[in-house]
């Protein structure tokens, strides 16, 4: 279920994902709004599951883990949300896309070192319902960043034309 966010809401969630660490006051400057405001959306957008976190985004390469994966696995049997549950608790694992298409699932992971990855790999072979996998490897990544601020400015456009025309 989408939830519809007005104009205050979408202009926030851009700050926050520009800059969440920010105090209330300095978001609240920057939108013009009043702190308590600031504060009661993002305790609303918090309690709605818009807001899941906050986080740091990390540099992978400089902290060493030099391979990124991208792994398309079949499952058998019916037992695909059981494998990808197992799939998503393990540490390399960055993420996992239940997909349609020829294969079931795609997990995304990060490795220190070709060795690493094989091991990897073979755990997933050794699962029970795992038929096959799919292995790529990422030569070079030209974008990585799951803040789509472009998509947020472009509802937050839509909205404010719609209150223009509501205005008009």
């Amino acid at each position: 279920m989408s939830l519809r966010l007005d104009r205050e809401d979408l202009a926030l969630l851009i700050e926050l994902l520009r800059d969440a660490r920010r105090s209330f006051r300095r978001l609240s400057s920057a939108l013009g709004l009043t702190t308590a405001s600031v504060i009661r959306r993002v305790r609303r957008l918090m309690q709605q599951g818009i807001i899941g976190g906050f986080c740091a985004i990390v540099d992978w390469e400089r902290l060493g883990f030099d391979v990124t994966a991208i792994i398309e696995i079949t499952v058998s049997r019916g037992k695909l949300l059981e494998m990808e549950g197992e799939i998503a608790k393990m540490p390399e694992v960055c993420a996992v896309y239940d997909v349609t298409g020829l294969t079931d699932a795609f997990v995304i992971a990060k490795f220190r070192n070709r060795a690493e990855l094989s091991g990897f790999v073979k755990r997933l072979l050794s699962m029970p319902f795992v038929e096959r996998t799919n292995t790529h490897v990422v030569l070079t990544c030209v974008k990585e960043d799951f803040r789509p601020l472009e998509r947020l400015r472009a509802m937050l456009g839509e909205r404010e034309r719609e209150q223009a025309r509501r205005s008009a």
